[in-house]
């Protein structure tokens, strides 16, 4: 079993520190918070201590680091120097600066450097990744729709909600954005953006912290099929036409299209349980991240491009 511990135990953290001593291979062996008694009540709660940075970041080989963002440079920086591998919650940072010497503070280590880019663990979005290659793909949309949010933090719609999908966007398609447009209304709790790739594929991505439904739901359009995806129930259904064809019927010609639906089989479960088991992997292992400190500074990159062109 790998020592672990979660640095920021709000909302997500505790989160963490569940997953952490739920899975076989990982040993919570202490949680921090800056609020003592959040630190102590979630530590109760899973069998462990809470701990002072200095020391859990020296008792663990791996944490996970769920602090503002604001603050994600100078605790992921300390952890690396103290030899842990570094899950940081997304965005990576709060400038490409940051986030850049976050990477090469990692990579100057040697130690793990993974971004919490939840997404790209959901069953239904690791499916479609399964075939996505194989797509003649034109367009893609997502919606990530929501009323406000009672979390830690000040990050904005679009490092706080859209983030997600332009990290699936750039994942699944794996081209770079050639032009971005987007929009924002109510005081900014509303985004639209549409970005352009280089084969012209265009996604365009909302997110909202004001909608009373939540929506969170992913498409992408081929040449020959629609993809849809739930992000929350985890299904994944391909809509396809036949080729059309005129048939004879008692003497008359008639016109016939059907269409053809298919269901991929997902191996549901929590997006969470599957990213921190990946992550204790990859730091016992030395292999490299599913996504990258790279990745995360591609996603920021195109975030920071949708804020600038909201304002």
């Amino acid at each position: 079993m790998i020592p672990v511990g979660v640095i920021g135990v709000g909302s997500m953290g505790r989160h963490h520190a569940r997953v952490y001593r739920e899975l076989p291979d990982t040993d919570l062996v202490g949680v921090y918070d800056v609020d003592d008694d959040r630190a102590r009540g979630v530590a109760d709660e899973h069998g462990t201590e809470p701990m002072p940075l200095d020391d859990l970041v020296e008792a663990a080989e791996a944490v996970s680091i769920v602090v503002p963002t604001p603050f994600h440079r100078e605790i992921t920086e300390h952890a690396i120097q103290a030899g842990a591998g570094v899950l940081v919650e997304k965005p990576l940072a709060p400038t490409i600066e940051d986030g850049r010497a976050i990477v090469e503070a990692a990579e100057k280590a040697g130690v793990t450097l993974q971004v919490g880019h939840i997404e790209r663990f959901n069953p239904a979005v690791r499916a479609v990744a399964d075939f996505a290659d194989e797509l003649d793909v034109i367009a893609m949309e997502a919606q990530r729709l929501g009323p406000p949010v009672d979390r830690d933090g000040d990050d904005g719609v679009v490092m706080d909600l859209m983030i997600h999908d332009i990290d699936v966007a750039l994942s699944l398609i794996e081209e770079e954005v050639v032009d971005l447009e987007a929009t924002g209304t109510a005081d900014g709790e509303y985004v639209t953006t549409a970005l352009t790739f280089e084969s012209g594929v265009v996604a365009t991505l909302t997110a909202s912290r004001i909608t009373p439904k939540k929506v969170r739901k992913l498409s992408m359009t081929a040449e020959d099929c629609r993809v849809d995806v739930d992000y929350t129930s985890q299904d994944v259904t391909i809509t396809r036409r036949t080729h059309p064809e005129y048939v004879s019927t008692n003497g008359g010609i008639r016109f016939r299209s059907e269409t053809v639906v298919e269901r991929p089989t997902v191996d549901n479960g929590e997006p969470l349980k599957k990213e921190l088991s990946s992550f204790a992997e990859n730091v016992r292992t030395g292999a490299e991240p599913e996504v990258t400190g790279e990745d995360g500074i591609r996603a920021l990159e195109i975030a920071q491009r949708i804020q600038a062109a909201t304002e």
